[in-house]
């Protein structure tokens, strides 16, 4: 089987990742950074968001997993405390990989020029200005108008991502097996030209959001953090992309307890 492994420059990855490199490449596997069946990213969150933007374009040929060395992440099921037994379990499954899948958001922009802008996210897209100002939009869902929006921005998440940044602005917490995605407004200011609903929408997976901003200089675009300056903005797409990203299931984590894990983390007694 062909891997790859990403770590980020601290020390405790550094070793995490020479110690299961070791591991695998002594059972015969094979390192492909250009065309790996399987990614394995050691580190944060942070890293494994790179590690997947990286390999974007390939989610129809790669899978992803994530070895934690600080806490325990959205994305990881194991620590670098257990190298020894995930060496074990992706030497035997090499063959036949485990996996399940999350939902990544498609993201088009169309200039008044022409061109176009695209780009993926698997946690979350956030359109806004760059100066002071309020943004301003047209909202369209499912390619009818629903409100038009004036406020600091908004954010666009998937269902894995609704434990990051969504969840801090009162997104809704969404199970990664659900196929949808959702918009929340930030900081929306309502008056008698202004009316936004004021809360998280769910959308369905063959549904999207045509965003129409006014015009402005200065709006960006970040997908995942990745940040794109945009100018003569005439359309912004959001939708959920047509693949999902495989993530290798080397054992089962509910997602729940994640959440109680990451959020509450007290004893069911207290």
């Amino acid at each position: 089987m062909k891997l790859w492994i990403n770590n980020n420059n601290k020390e405790q990855s550094v070793a995490a990742a020479n110690k299961l490199r070791s591991r695998l490449l002594d059972a015969g596997l094979v390192l492909d950074r250009r065309n790996p069946q399987l990614v394995i990213s050691v580190g944060g969150d942070g890293t494994l968001l790179s590690t997947f933007h990286a390999y974007a374009a390939r989610l129809d040929k790669v899978k992803f997993l994530a070895l934690h060395t600080g806490h325990l992440g959205f994305y990881s099921d194991w620590m670098d405390t257990e190298i020894d037994e995930l060496a074990n379990r992706i030497i035997e499954c090499q063959d036949n990989i485990p996996s399940t899948s999350y939902p990544v958001l498609d993201v088009a922009v169309e200039n008044k020029e022409g061109s176009l802008f695209h780009g993926v996210a698997i946690n979350e897209t956030v359109v806004r200005r760059l100066s002071s100002l309020t943004m301003k939009t047209r909202v369209d869902l499912d390619k009818e108008f629903f409100e038009s929006f004036r406020g600091d921005g908004l954010c666009f998440s998937t269902p894995t991502g609704s434990t990051a940044y969504s969840k801090s602005i009162g997104g809704a917490l969404i199970h990664p097996k659900i196929s949808v995605f959702q918009m929340i407004e930030i900081a929306s200011i309502n008056n008698r030209v202004y009316r936004t609903i004021s809360s998280p929408i769910i959308v369905p997976h063959n549904q999207q959001i045509d965003l129409y901003p006014q015009v402005a200089d200065d709006y960006v675009i970040s997908c995942d953090g990745i940040n794109t300056k945009l100018r003569n903005v005439k359309k912004i797409t959001i939708k959920l992309h047509y693949q999902r990203a495989q993530f290798a299931q080397y054992r089962h984590r509910h997602f729940w307890t994640r959440v109680e894990t990451a959020f509450l983390a007290q004893n069911e007694n207290d």
